[in-house]
């Protein structure tokens, strides 16, 4: 694993833990935030942890001896 790969896989990870936070929110009936952030929180984190993790996985992969 390289220090690239870390850092977005650690990216990944915190996008996910928004990304789940932002869901329970929303399914509570009342978000702390209010609906329209935490709405716009949950449609940024969503696709930037996903983007993030493949861009860890291929890094990792095209480093590999």
């Amino acid at each position: 694993m390289t220090p690239k790969s870390g850092v977005l896989l650690a990216g990944a990870c915190i996008a996910g833990i928004a990304a789940i936070g932002s869901i329970f929110e929303l399914t509570s009936g009342t978000p702390d935030l209010g609906t329209v952030p935490t709405t716009i929180i949950l449609v940024t984190t969503l696709p930037l942890g996903v983007v993030c993790f493949f861009a860890a996985v291929r890094d990792a992969r095209a480093n590999q001896q």
